[in-house]
């Protein structure tokens, strides 16, 4: 990351212990409207960092743009699937498992890679039976699905995951149309797949670009609010139990799709209100994500701060060993300033 992008971000989280700020978390923060104007930012919007998992909407709006999700009769569920990073619990395992016999394919052909599950009961339940985790328990694996039926509506071969693929050349040209700019460059991803680079304000148009695609009829659009709707009306699919994603897209006061990324990345797609969110915690640390996340959604009011779930990311008690409460992770004042 270049060093002006270190400088240019700002303290956004603090963790308290006693009377003192133990830590400090910096970032940056970016509000989009529809048409890709910046409505409020934090940090520097011109930061280019990888979005990570939060592109997973991206990643899918070729499926379901060039017509294979609608040839291959792909449902909701699935489609929501195909943004998560889920917790590989037995109703995720098997709902990917179930599209992939239906493209008549195995767990081999994933190109995600083995993850233990990270549902406790069915990693406990594995490790007593003395299983290993395949790609299906992968988070990415519903992603990963849906390259697959892309490749083969496409007539594409099987290494999906390689840049000059028929599906990822797909997938860098929406990224680039709803980021609005070219990605300067790619990193391969956790699960082997490229994870293009944009600036923070390239990710934050694109999310504003999916809060108003309802609006618009090009394909590209009707894809994006299928892509929305699935998400935020299956977020248990999205992520799964105890997960930021899916808690605080529950606690919404409206329809919203919310979607963390690894390092600290964080993204909100706001349609009633046509705006969208990108966060970026400087050093990785979800704690801070989830927390400018949870504050901005009270800023925005979709979000009650009172409520248990909202509260237990927006400010989270710190705790020892021994239950004794020692402090707290709170958002500091600039997220809520006018």
């Amino acid at each position: 990351m270049p060093q002006d992008t270190v400088t240019a971000a700002v303290p956004l989280v603090e963790v308290r212990r006693g009377p003192i700020a133990e830590s400090l978390h910096l970032g940056h923060a970016v509000i989009c409207d529809g048409w890709g104007n910046i409505v409020e930012a934090w940090g520097d919007p011109h930061a280019v960092v990888y979005p990570r998992s939060s592109s997973k909407m991206i990643q899918a709006l070729p499926l379901v743009a060039s017509g294979a999700a609608e040839a291959w009769h792909l449902t909701p569920p699935q489609l929501a699937l195909a943004c998560a990073s889920h917790q590989g619990a037995p109703m995720h395992v098997g709902a990917v498992e179930a599209w992939l016999a239906d493209l008549e394919l195995c767990d081999d052909d994933l190109r995600c890679g083995p993850q233990p599950s990270r549902d406790k009961g069915l990693k406990l339940q594995m490790i007593r039976e003395g299983k290993s985790p395949c790609r299906v328990h992968n988070n990415c694996s519903g992603k990963h699905a849906g390259f697959l039926t892309l490749s083969q509506y496409l007539g594409a071969g099987p290494d999906y995951v390689l840049p000059e693929h028929p599906v990822q050349v797909a997938v860098r040209e929406a990224f680039e149309q709803v980021t609005g700019e070219v990605s300067p460059c790619y990193g391969i991803d956790g699960c082997s797949a490229p994870n293009l680079a944009t600036s923070m304000h390239g990710m934050a148009r694109a999310m504003g670009w999916f809060a108003s695609a309802h609006q618009r009829h090009d394909s590209l659009s009707r894809a994006g609010a299928q892509l929305v709707e699935a998400m935020y009306a299956f977020p248990d699919l999205v992520a799964g139990e105890g997960r930021a994603c899916t808690l605080l897209m529950r606690a919404a006061l409206e329809p919203i799709a919310i979607k963390t990324g690894a390092e600290g990345y964080f993204v909100a797609i706001l349609p009633q209100r046509g705006l969208g969110v990108a966060v970026k915690i400087l050093d990785g640390a979800t704690r801070a994500a989830e927390c400018v996340m949870a504050s901005l959604l009270v800023r925005l009011g979709v979000a009650d701060p009172a409520h248990p779930d909202v509260h237990r990311f927006l400010n989270p008690e710190v705790s020892n060993f021994d239950g004794l409460v020692t402090g707290e992770v709170r958002p500091l004042d600039t997220l809520f300033a006018a």
